[in-house]
């Protein structure tokens, strides 16, 4: 019994809509950041790299000295500087574009939102004790 109210529980966890939603923007945004790491590694870098003299930023490295253990000589350890370099600006791109979709959504949904602007007030006509004064006044006069 408790079995099957656990998978109902589970069933109804899984099938709501925000459950559904965040599967679907982790999805997307896994599909993004990998178009927005071909633009950055493809299309943005080899000309900055260029500019600079030709340097492939992930090949920028600092190389530490060697080290011998028991009369073997161990292979350098290196410092990657040119990885960090290049996924940092990947990760400000990354930020930049979904910035500029979320702005762009947030104005799309604004506008959505704002009710027309109202149509302006016909003038006010006179009271109802003014219309009335006048029906007495137009009757006395006959």
């Amino acid at each position: 019994m408790a079995k099957s109210s656990f998978l109902e529980e589970f069933k109804a966890f899984a099938v709501k809509g925000n459950v559904i939603d965040m599967a679907t923007g982790v999805i997307i945004g896994g599909a993004f950041g990998k178009i927005v790491s071909s633009l950055v590694d493809d299309i943005i870098m080899p000309p900055i790299g260029y500019l600079i003299g030709g340097v492939n930023f992930t090949d920028l490295k600092y190389t530490l000295p060697a080290v011998s253990v028991e009369g073997v000589e161990l292979s350098p350890a290196t410092i990657n500087y040119g990885n960090f370099l290049q996924t940092s600006l990947d990760f400000l791109i990354v930020a930049f574009c979904i910035f500029m979709l979320l702005k762009g959504v947030m104005k799309l949904t604004k506008k959505h939102e704002e009710p027309a602007p109202a149509e302006p007030a016909a003038p006010a006509g006179p009271t109802q004790e003014e219309l009335l004064a006048e029906i007495r006044d137009l009757l006395k006069n006959k």
